[in-house]
């Protein structure tokens, strides 16, 4: 399959069903519910495990592993036009059993796990038993530079001794494990300091400070994790030693083109409520639909909104293709985040006060958009990459292609 022909030919019967199935169940569980899982508590639990089990039932569970992990494994591109229904609804995900960050920690136990590791640890998070958290992130030190990680973990016979301050451990609260990212190695090349170790929350030494306050949020799911003389096996090594860096890439790749698969699901959604209020609300003599300046905020949303989608097919069919995409992903990565925050505020302001309560969804919307444009790195990071490997074409005697 080509590239050319995936963007045009893809939408197969197969495909257009699959997306039938998921926009119904969407309209008959996810939207009627969001009240529920917003509210959290033991409802929401309980809710989430029944619509779990029929999205089993329906053979939609985890599209984004491999069948033989116990997904669906129908590969990046066909998965965008899935997740970008998902992505409509802040809790679809959690329910289809592909959210952040156990989808990214099931992906690099996959890849680099002991048949041991797998069995105790990504069997069940696949089956989604148990949830996880990724803890790589310092207070202390620019989280989108790895190699100035401080966390250290010491080899004492055969188990690690793990001292260091994380934050922004996503999901931590309800985990039980971390893949925490430590130096191991403080006199080895940057890239080759740090080792990406499994470790059981119940461990002593493991302790949650805080859930971190975020936009206004008092109680969010991002965590503050100090790990104190923390003792687990060697064993319980993912990959390589000195593997960390390697292995993060392998796994924030892969989690940035998600992330712009969900945007994408909530840029429609704000466009679409943008519209509908255009056109419902009147003011000065007629609908707000009829006002040049609203004209031009739904023409911009519509053609960004096309770009991005475009754009994440493309990296998408690439890293089908075997390649790691890194510019494409990079691309969408600080475009794509750009765009969600344009949107959504577009249609916060066509909503004008309503558009600032918790009436409807874009209140949330708009908070979580604005962390997209630092989390899995900044958009400043990567423009770097982007314009470096640009560059590099024309430093070499070339030109940059663009495919």
């Amino acid at each position: 399959m080509t590239q050319q022909s995936s963007f045009y030919t893809l939408m197969t019967p197969e495909i257009r069903e699959l997306r039938a199935r998921t926009k119904a169940f969407m309209e008959e569980h996810i939207y009627p519910n969001e009240p529920v899982f917003a509210s959290g508590g033991p409802q929401a639990e309980e809710l989430i495990r029944s619509l779990r089990q029929e999205v089993k039932r329906q053979g939609m569970w985890a599209p984004h592993m491999p069948k033989e992990a116990g997904g669906m494994g129908i590969g990046f591109l066909k998965y965008v036009f899935m997740n970008e229904i998902l992505g409509r609804s802040f809790w679809a995900p959690v329910v289809f059993g592909c959210q952040a960050p156990d989808s990214g920690n099931a992906e690099i136990l996959w890849l680099f796990g002991t048949q041991e590791q797998k069995e105790r640890w990504l069997k069940p998070l696949v089956n989604g038993d148990i949830y996880s958290c990724f803890s790589m992130t310092e207070p202390e030190v620019a989280g989108s530079d790895p190699t100035l990680l401080r966390t250290r973990a010491i080899r004492d016979g055969d188990e690690w001794v793990i001292n260091g301050h994380k934050w922004f451990t996503s999901g931590a609260g309800r985990a039980a494990f971390a893949i925490v990212m430590a130096v191991t190695d403080p006199d080895a090349a940057p890239h080759r300091r740090a080792t990406m170790i499994i470790v059981p929350t119940d461990t002593p030494g493991f302790r949650i400070v805080r859930s971190i306050p975020v936009m206004g949020e008092e109680h969010s799911e991002h965590y503050e994790v100090l790990y104190e003389n923390c003792r687990v096996p060697v064993t319980n090594t993912l990959g390589e030693p000195g593997s960390g860096f390697m292995i993060a890439q392998k796994r924030l790749g892969p989690g940035r083109i998600h992330h712009c698969m969900r945007w994408l699901g909530q840029c429609q959604r704000a466009f679409e409520m943008m519209c509908r209020r255009a056109l419902e609300r009147h003011a000065f003599g007629g609908p707000l639909a009829e006002k040049q300046a609203i004209q031009w905020m739904i023409a911009e949303s519509a053609a960004e909104i096309q770009a991005f989608r475009l754009l994440t097919m493309h990296a998408a069919a690439k890293i089908d293709q075997g390649d790691e995409a890194r510019l494409e992903v990079s691309l969408i990565k600080f475009f794509g985040a750009e765009v969600l925050n344009r949107v959504i505020d577009r249609a916060v302001q066509v909503h004008g006060a309503l558009g600032v309560t918790e009436d409807t969804p874009l209140s949330r919307m708009f908070r979580q958009a604005r962390m997209g444009r630092i989390y899995d790195g900044a958009d400043e990071v990567h423009k770097m990459v982007v314009a470096r490997r640009v560059l590099q074409a024309f430093a070499n005697g070339g030109v940059y292609e663009f495919e």
